[in-house]
This record gives C-alpha cells, structure tokens and sequence, in this order.
C-alpha cells in the first residue's frame, strides 16, 4: 500500500481522502487517529500527524478537542471538485492538446474515448 518515491505524510492524506471519496469513512464521522494511522502503515506517528495536519489546513478534517479528529461536513464535494479539477489538468489538458496536434475535432475524441471505455467492458 505504500508507494516508494512517494512522501509518506502525502500517501497517508491520499488514504484517508480516498476513504472519504468512497463512503467508507463519512462526513461528521470520527477519522482515524495519527497513532492509528502509525500503527497501521507502521510509520512514526509524528509522519502520520503531518498527513493528518494537512487535511485539517485543507478543511477536510476538524479536531474536537477531547473527542479526536473528524471528517469535516462538505469534505466530500470539497474533494471531488479539487480531484476533477486535478483530472482534467492532468489528463484532460495534454490529451486535447496532442487530440489538436493530429488534427482531431472533438467528435473525434468524444468517438475514440467511447470505443475505448466499451472495449474496456469486454
């Protein structure tokens, strides 16, 4: 599960906002602690504690004092449209532009991008 090359305290991020995209980890439920999470990837609590600081910057997590940290109300939608707008920069972008470069309209992508996701289904 964890990925070399990769700083840890951004995998365990990814890991708990990938738990909040799926419904496995829900808005306003408990998140998992940094020992916890230490425990469970078997890493310093202290890497843990800045992948968990950095979703409390982001919003997605809010601390209760006392009780422990919680998925944020809204953290979902929040993460959804950060990870679309990563998407489409990512992938989106650069495959109009090389779509552009051969001289491709955009029937011509829409064609290719359903051939590909039906042949996919085989």
């Amino acid at each position: 599960m964890i990925e070399e090359g990769r700083a840890l305290f951004l995998q365990i991020a990814e890991s708990v906002e990938d738990a909040i995209l799926d419904g496995s980890l829900g808005e306003d439920t408990r998140a998992p602690s940094t020992n916890e999470l230490a425990a469970f990837y078997r890493i310093n609590p202290a890497t843990a504690a800045k992948g968990v600081n950095m979703l409390v910057e982001k919003g997605v997590l809010v601390k209760r004092r006392g009780i422990g940290m919680f998925v944020a109300v809204g953290s979902r939608d929040h993460l959804l449209t950060e990870r679309r707008a990563a998407f489409a920069d990512r992938f989106i972008t650069p495959l109009i532009a090389e779509a552009r470069t051969l001289g491709l309209s955009a029937d011509d992508l829409t064609a290719l991008i359903h051939e590909r996701a039906e042949g996919s289904r085989s």
